[in-house]
């Protein structure tokens, strides 16, 4: 699978084939240089030629090395581009995939494991591509080659080659069924490490407050312990694999050095043929010798690669469709994107999904109409489909029944990326990156002047602790926005929002957590943002959908109410047993 995946990256293919074109312009030259030298000491030592009469072939000789030489570094140049574009390659395919699948269909993955692929896991076909894969063709034409040369000057010799050579990749192929099943025993305990390191660093303040931290340090220590031991193992089945080949080899050579000084003693043979396919014998073995070294680095690239190629065959739960026929000769980026007329309505019809591998519906004939200017809130107890439906709008996940249309153009013959142009959203945890607060704001729309970005905190209420900041708009806020409070990292996100401008505005409970006073700004500001746009609320508390122009409530994936506030109070149903139970009821 890991070969196959390395395969169809298309520089990397490229350049693997230069690779081996150079792999084997050496070993003509290999055997070329070879017969020279043959040449030359038969001469010399032989027949007693004078320095003067060998000056051509100590010439030839040394241009030859040279050439060699230079082969070889190419051959080493090309193998190391062709592993840099393939790791660029993979790498971009990974994280494009993965934003196919969306955050929906990764909620069950470990973030650390998938850091590790992108990450330590990609940059492992570095031997892999740039050795291992031209290796793989050179073990077949480097031998056949010589064996070639071999045969014209002796073909008793070249059948004795000719019958030692299986022996090697027969023991290879033993030896290294059992290393390979600790390689990847290494790679998953190296995965479950950085995971759970990841998990301790990030959870650090719930770890000591809870005091946590000597248990945390001696699960490091175990599973540090555990990895240095599987390595210890992968290497150790290493060494046994080049023990064995190296000792196979010499024992080939020794047999085929035997035989040529046995038949060069009886004169049956002429030195400098003997000399020449002497020299020949270990350059016969050296690819598989060489194969052998870099099979333990390949091993060590198949564990992740196989995983890579698992996840990069995983059915993405978004899929773009085909460009119109205007756009279908340029390329995305350069394309117009398609721009809808404001103002929105959303229409969601027979809406349904399954997850994979559930035999149960997470919704199911879902009818809804989110009307432009309106405010519509969908609420219902845990479990309901309310995050299931979100998906659904952000297109992480496209329906498996029903419909959407916009303005009546169904969502699905636009692209992904046009349709959430249109789209403004202020999650309950929004994720703030570590870079500046400017940088932040601006994410949405990266050329935003800083008087816009200004306008746009200041519209959020964020101008105010922004200005307290040691370096205002330039100052660097850390990784998950760890120097700003959970409300003030909320009003980055709804200024974000307002730069974005986007006719559609989504709102995931993005108050649930902050105290009353910053919950009340922060009301404010999305009373500001709201206004004009078509308005999705997913409601987790009472309290924030009192207001909305109509209440979707959902149970168990169906619709089962629809209504203002006060209608659905009034009916007695759901919605108004969940207000009664909630300690907002006094507040909606």
């Amino acid at each position: 699978m890991a070969h196959s995946l390395v395969r169809q990256l298309p520089g990397a293919r490229r350049w693997v084939a230069i690779s081996t074109a150079l792999g084997l312009l050496g070993t003509l030259l290999t055997i070329g240089q070879m017969g020279l030298l043959a040449h030359v000491t038969d001469r010399a030592f032989q027949r007693h030629a004078g320095l003067g009469s060998l000056a051509p072939e100590l010439a030839a000789l040394l241009g030859v090395i040279l050439l060699r030489a230079a082969v070889t570094g190419l051959r080493e140049t090309a193998g190391q581009a062709g592993a840099r574009r393939a790791k660029q390659t993979l790498r971009a395919q990974l994280v494009a995939h993965l934003q196919r699948l969306g955050p929906l269909a990764l909620k069950d993955k470990r973030t650390g494991d998938l850091v590790s692929l992108a990450g330590e896991g990609i940059e492992r076909i570095d031997p892999y591509v740039a050795r291992y894969l031209p290796q793989t063709a050179l073990v077949v034409l480097t031998p056949l080659a010589i064996l070639v040369a071999v045969a014209a000057r002796d073909w008793i010799s070249a059948i004795i080659l000719l019958a030692t050579a299986p022996i090697l990749p027969l023991l290879m192929a033993l030896v290294g069924r059992y290393a390979e099943s600790h390689i990847q025993a290494q790679w998953s305990t190296l995965a479950r490490m950085s995971a759970y390191l990841l998990d301790t660093l990030q959870g650090l303040t719930t770890i000591k407050i809870l005091g946590r931290g000597a248990a945390t340090e001696e699960n490091v220590r175990r599973i540090s312990i555990a990895y240095k031991d599987r390595t210890l193992r992968a290497l150790r089945h290493a060494f046994l694999s080049s023990l064995v080949l190296e000792f196979i080899t010499a024992g080939a050579i020794a047999m085929v050095a035997v035989v040529l000084g046995t038949r060069l003693l009886d004169g049956a043979l002429s030195f400098e043929t003997a000399f020449f396919v002497l020299l020949l014998v270990p350059e016969f073995y050296r690819p598989l010798r060489d194969l052998g070294q870099h099979r333990h680095a390949a091993m060590e690239a198949e564990a992740p690669m196989e995983r890579i190629a698992a996840l990069l065959a995983s059915p993405a739960t978004t899929v773009a469709p085909s460009l119109p026929a205007d756009h279908g000769r340029r390329p995305s980026s350069t394309r117009e994107p398609i721009i809808l007329a404001r103002p929105l309505q959303i229409a969601l019809t027979g809406i349904g999904y399954c997850y994979p591998g559930s035999e149960t519906a997470a919704l199911s004939g879902i009818d809804l109409v989110l009307a432009p200017g309106t405010r519509t809130a969908v609420v219902g107890p845990s479990g309901a489909g309310k995050s299931t439906l979100v998906g659904i709008v952000l297109r992480f996940i496209e329906p498996t029944a029903g419909a959407i249309t916009v303005n009546g153009v169904p969502l699905a013959a636009l692209p992904v990326e046009d349709w959430r142009a249109h789209l403004a959203y202020v999650p309950q945890r929004p994720h703030l990156f570590a870079g500046s607060v400017a940088e932040n704001i601006a994410l949405g729309r990266p050329g935003a002047s800083p008087e816009e970005v200004a306008w746009a905190a200041a519209m959020a209420g964020a101008d105010q602790f922004i200005e307290r900041l040691p370096f205002q708009y330039e100052t660097t806020i850390g990784e998950r926005g760890a120097r700003l409070s959970g409300g003030e990292a909320q009003r980055i996100a709804i200024a974000r929002a307002f730069l974005r401008d986007a006719p559609v505005l989504i709102l995931d409970e993005p108050t649930s957590a902050l105290d009353p006073v910053s919950e009340a700004e922060i009301r404010t500001a999305l009373e500001r943002l709201s206004d004009g746009r078509t308005v999705l609320v997913v409601a987790h508390r009472l309290n924030t959908v009192a207001t909305a122009d109509r209440i979707a409530v959902l149970d168990r994936g169906t619709l089962v109410e629809l209504g203002a506030h006060r209608e659905l109070i009034e009916q007695g149903g759901l919605y108004a047993r969940l207000a009664g139970r909630s300690r907002e009821a006094v507040t909606i």
